[in-house]
């Protein structure tokens, strides 16, 4: 474990939920922030309380070292963006060949203000669960994104910040894996029943891999590695 303290960028989903538990396995003290940036679905930051509300109660070595979370209002975002996770439209490729679930600039302003914050509360170190190995492509999830971002956080800052990506290299079969081996089956367990990944909001039917429609695109990577890791789970 670091002696340091860390803020995780924390949505309730699959990803930023694995994050948060790398986070409170490696830190003394982890803090959480979400963005209220004007998704389509609220379900999203009703899954981040369920969360934390069941995190340090069913891991309580992880207890102590949970911090303060803060949610920061994003609405501005929202109103620039035309996307499929802010407007009521169908999930399609857009004119520059990224799917329009692409919210521009979302990541850049999210670890902007997650630094804001940090700076005021000594979090010198910004955990996210950016990946470039499954993903649709967004520019502002890849490693060489997050790196300029970071030198650039830390020079207009004037304090040394760190991005953590726990997630940068792992598919979604490894990022099954990686919650496993943090938390064991109780993890697992709570990622499938507690988070919230689909582009639809839809949470009417519990599958083996989580809530979902079983079509989008964040649906059907979570439903991939969950059976592939399940496959080698029972091998």
């Amino acid at each position: 474990m670091r002696a340091g303290h860390a803020l995780v960028l924390f949505s309730g989903g699959q990803d930023s939920t694995t994050c948060l538990a790398w986070a409170l396995e490696h830190f003394a003290h982890v803090e959480t922030v979400g963005f209220d940036y004007g998704q389509r679905h609220g379900v999203e930051m009703q899954a981040r309380l369920a969360v934390l509300e069941a995190l340090p109660r069913q891991f309580p070595q992880w207890q102590a070292r949970l911090g303060a979370d803060h949610v920061l209002d994003l609405a501005v975002l929202g109103q620039v963006s035309d996307s499929a996770l802010t407007r009521d439209k169908a999930i399609a490729l857009g004119a520059a060949g990224l799917p329009n679930t692409f919210v521009p600039g979302r990541n850049l302003l999210f670890f902007q203000l997650a630094a804001a914050l940090g700076y005021r509360r000594g979090l010198r170190t910004l955990v996210g669960g950016m990946c470039e190995t499954d993903y649709s492509g967004y520019p502002d999830c890849r490693d060489d994104t997050l790196k300029a971002l970071q030198a650039a956080l830390s020079l207009g800052m004037g304090q040394s910040f760190t991005i953590e990506t726990p997630l940068m290299w792992l598919d979604k079969e490894n990022t099954w894996a990686l919650a496993h081996a943090l938390g064991g089956d109780a993890l697992v367990r709570l990622i499938v029943e507690r988070t919230h990944t689909c582009y639809e909001g839809e949470r009417s039917t519990l599958h083996a891999w989580g809530y979902g429609c079983g079509t989008c695109p964040a649906c059907a990577l979570r439903q991939l590695g969950h059976t592939r890791w399940s496959a080698n789970q029972n091998a």
